[in-house]
């Protein structure tokens, strides 16, 4: 009986698999014009769907507006099926063909045709509003989402819990707390509407992600009715990510004690996964020997997380262990799993066999990613080894990975220590041919560096005006450099100029670079113009210790009198 059964439904998938497609093709033969969302389907004599009003139904419905590509075709369709001619099986549209066909309106941003629908089909609900809610929300129209909330209450009489959901999900997303508190107490306060455990959860949720904790759990313990697992996983994590474990821990004990519903391995992989950030590895090994117990198997982001927290303790050897446990449970390592033991391997000094391993992944058919090989970049480059850090970059690029920022930054770093300031300048440069910007870190690590040093400068320049056409400024700390390395160089006008634009943007040179500047300009002979630009410093800008700045001046001052 069970074949035969089977083979009936399969007859009946491919009956109407065959007539959506029979439906289809003729919706696109009609060519309908896809600038006529209003085109009247009763204006049409013999429609040609008419031979299809026999097999109406909901099912059949919804499965021909979920296969056009084209809306339009979608909504003709719904409006022929609407009102059939002849309609021999009585059909008319459920709910849920309403829920899909809006669905696919929306998603083509035709706002106006849904609601139109909507509102001659007398079908605008609570329910649909929350659609367009979330919709607006999704396009970041705050104001568009909070006008349908306002809406859906005028229309269901405050009751629309659906619409209310939703837009307290919207300000949550948008990090509007204070305004999806201010509506979840106002609807507390006034009572009309009952929270569900999804109200809750999206509030809880919201907190969390804002950090804020603290609410989080006085909605949690506020809640008025059940927590589901969605509700207990979310407030657990919130506490695993501030590192708050006893409070997290405490929530498992309570889902267990009061059987509202049983911890998963979500619930036990978040614990795992906050002990072993937190260093606490024992209580880690507990809990994945407590999920086990309570028939919960750990998956690859559970075994993930004890790796990585044994790699970041330096317990390599445990680790290749704990990976081998997991293949034998029947779990593949990725990357990340062995991204874990790269970092491991660095932080024990083992650079050497980070790099054999690295290679290794490739032979074994991985593709390290980013993190995998920045890893073991970052580690050159911490290391002094600068050559072979490139070495890699370039490694990345042929493979297709664009190397980020903090890489090359590693890099610069190590490059302007050794003073290999003209590889430090060609990789900035040709930085963008290697599928990275540099950002402004990457220009100023290089730039200073270059202002440290006699006769740069005009390189330091060409640096600037590139760091300026890609959106970036100058701060305090490059302008002090370059007043610095200008004086250093002999060159008192363009010291000054940079004196005076740093000036007018509100920066206060740091003191080294103005003893600098003074003691050139006065070697100079234009002591009345430092004399200017001092006062002008403490008139135009919050200079934190002007006394300071004084008694350089003066003892410069001092010195030159008495050589005079």
């Amino acid at each position: 009986m069970a074949m035969v059964g089977r083979a009936l439904n399969n007859g009946s998938q491919t009956l109407s698999l065959s007539l959506v497609n029979s439906i289809t093709s003729l919706l696109q033969s009609l060519n309908l014009n896809q600038q006529r969302p209003d085109l009247d389907s009763s204006k049409l004599t013999s429609s040609p769907l008419n031979q299809f009003s026999p097999n109406l139904n909901p099912n059949l419905v919804v499965e021909v507006i979920k296969s056009q590509t084209n809306p339009h075709d979608s909504l003709f369709f719904f409006r022929w099926a609407s009102n059939p001619n002849p309609n021999p099986t009585n059909y008319s549209h459920t709910p849920r063909c309403y829920s899909t066909m809006i669905d696919l309106l929306i998603s083509h941003s035709l706002f106006s045709t849904a609601v139109a629908l909507l509102e001659s089909s007398n079908n605008l609900s609570d329910f649909t509003i929350a659609k367009f809610i979330k919709a607006y929300g999704d396009r970041g129209d705050i104001r568009g989402a909070i006008h349908w909330f306002h809406r859906a209450k005028m229309i269901e009489s405050g009751r629309c819990l659906s619409s209310c959901n939703a837009i307290l999900g919207v300000m949550m997303k948008a990090n509007r707390i204070h305004l999806a508190r201010a509506l979840f107490d106002q609807i507390l306060k006034e009572g009309v509407l009952k929270p569900d455990v999804y109200t809750y959860t999206i509030m809880i949720r919201g907190f969390c992600k804002s950090g804020r904790i603290e609410d989080a759990k006085r909605v949690f313990d506020g809640m008025l009715c059940k927590p589901n697992l969605i509700t207990y996983n979310t407030i657990i994590d919130g506490f695993c990510k501030k590192g708050l474990m006893e409070n997290a821990r405490e929530i498992v004990d309570r889902m267990v004690a009061n059987k509202d519903c049983s911890p998963d391995t979500v619930t036990f992989t978040t614990l795992v996964d906050g002990y072993c950030k937190r260093g606490e590895l024992e209580e880690a090994k507990k809990c994945m020997d407590e999920m086990v117990k309570r028939n919960c198997k750990p998956n690859t982001l559970t075994y993930n997380s004890i790796i990585n927290g044994l790699c970041l303790s330096g317990k390599i050897d445990e680790a290749k262990r704990m990976m081998t446990k997991m293949r034998l449970n029947g779990l593949k390592d990725d990357v990340t799993t062995h991204t874990s033991l790269l970092k491991g391997l660095c932080i024990v000094g083992k650079l050497d066999d980070a790099t054999k391993h690295l290679k290794e992944m490739i032979s074994l058919g991985m593709r390290p990613d980013l993190k995998a090989y920045g890893v073991v970049v970052n580690e050159y480059c911490k290391t002094g080894k600068p050559v072979e850090a490139m070495v890699l970059l370039d490694e990345m690029r042929v493979r297709g990975i664009n190397p980020n920022v903090s890489s090359f930054n590693a890099l610069f770093r190590v490059l302007v220590d050794f003073g290999e300031l003209d590889r430090a300048v060609f990789v900035l440069k040709h930085m963008p041919q290697r599928g990275c910007s540099p950002n402004f870190l990457s220009y100023s690590t290089v730039i200073c560096s270059l202002c440290r040093v006699g006769g740069r400068m005009q390189d330091a320049e060409e640096l600037v005006a590139d760091m300026l056409s890609r959106g970036h400024c100058l701060d305090a700390s490059m302008y002090s450099a370059m007043v610095k390395g200008y004086c250093e160089d002999g060159n008192a006008e363009m010291g000054m100029s940079m004196f005076w634009e740093m000036m007018e943007k509100g920066f206060v040179i740091n003191l080294q670079s103005f003893s600098v500047f003074v003691t050139e300009l006065c070697e100079k002979g234009k002591v009345s113009e430092v004399e200017d630009v001092f006062e002008e410093m403490c008139r135009r800008c919050p200079v934190p210790d002007v006394d300071s700045y004084r008694r350089q001046l003066d003892g410069h001052l001092s010195k030159l009198r008495a050589v005079n």
